[in-house]
């Protein structure tokens, strides 16, 4: 059942040092060489699309280096691709700031299910987005760019993934409305859906400029990668920005307070216990893609292949970002290396 945040010991701070447990992964760390002129020309894309509003948001952006996370998980795509993948991940940024993250929207179910229909029918393509609607323009153009260089079968996979993440928006808002912690059960189900990792699973193929085909993207051996790549990018991610994210919201929507609040009861348990469910992750990982490569066409090598680069990609930008590692307390402790 959900829990309620309250008071309980198990969310008061822990005085004691903590250490961040490592998190291994085999996958090879790689950048795109084009990585320092798409991050600024794909940050003037964002600026001048109104999405975000005042000079330190968008001061924040930049700084934030959303261009690197492009560039680390998509290290082969040509230059135009990274592109399209840098604005994608910016589209995604300033809408969780501005809609899922906004105390008048993400914190009322209802008010975001109200945002919602004109966003879908701009996906549908039944609508054109109005003047004011600076985040459905920018879907839009999108979504075209997307359509001139993918196959329709590509982009309504991409729209379908799209369509997810925007209605798991409603399951996070009725949390936080509620005042409520997610089960790990419902927790690790959702984050899969919640952070739009899936809408950039389904440019891999895009970007790289190859199709996979219908079949080959819900085969039950593809999907199992997927999932567990999308396992453990969400996981990572949780672990490595909790001390940021603890500060807002309680952190309800993260693995580490799901874990402490309805089985550890300790911080650092709490850690440890998801560092060893990413060890359980990677294992799975590599034994069923061994599996895999038994039967699998290039198409399917290829993308396999993105997945990696998003799981290490995800992993060396969240130890290269000061938001993180500088959020945690002095004393803090790091694996070697």
């Amino acid at each position: 059942m959900l829990g309620k945040v309250g008071t309980t010991s198990a969310h008061r701070s822990d005085q004691r040092s903590l250490r961040v447990p490592p998190l291994p992964c085999p996958f090879p760390s790689e950048v795109n060489p084009c990585v320092e002129e798409v991050d600024e020309e794909s940050h003037a894309w964002l600026a001048a699309s109104r999405m975000l509003e005042g000079e330190g948001v968008l001061e924040h952006f930049r700084r934030s280096r959303i261009g690197w996370l492009a560039a680390r998980t998509n290290p082969l795509v040509p230059r135009d691709s990274l592109r399209l993948i840098n604005d994608w991940y910016n589209w995604l940024f300033a809408f969780d700031d501005a809609f899922c993250e906004s105390e008048t929207v993400g914190h009322r179910a209802a008010a975001l299910v109200r945002a919602l229909p004109p966003l879908l029918e701009i996906l549908d393509e039944r609508r054109e987005p109005g003047a004011d609607d600076p985040f459905g323009a920018g879907l839009l153009e999108l979504q075209r760019r997307i359509a001139e260089v993918g196959t329709p079968a590509q982009l309504e996979r991409w729209r379908t993934t799209v369509r997810e993440y925007l209605f798991a928006q409603v399951w996070e808002a009725g949390n936080r409305e509620a005042d409520l912690i997610p089960t790990p059960e419902d927790y690790v189900l959702m984050r899969r859906i919640t952070g739009a990792t899936y809408t950039c699973f389904a440019l891999i193929d895009v970007a790289g400029g190859y199709r996979l085909e219908s079949e080959e993207w819900s085969h039950p051996d593809v999907r199992t990668l997927s999932d567990l790549a999308c396992d453990l990018i969400g996981w990572d991610n949780d672990l490595l920005s909790y001390a940021k994210e603890r500060g807002r919201d309680a952190a309800r929507h993260n693995l580490v307070t799901v874990l402490r609040f309805h089985r550890t009861g300790s911080l650092q348990k709490a850690l440890d216990e998801v560092a060893s469910m990413h060890g359980a992750a990677v294992e799975g990982f590599v034994e069923t893609r061994s599996a895999v490569e038994r039967w699998a066409s290039q198409p399917v090598l290829r993308y396999v292949r993105g997945l990696e680069h998003w799981v290490r990609g995800h992993i060396d930008f969240s130890l290269g970002s000061a938001r993180y590692v500088h959020a945690w307390p002095e004393g803090t402790s790091w694996p070697a290396g």
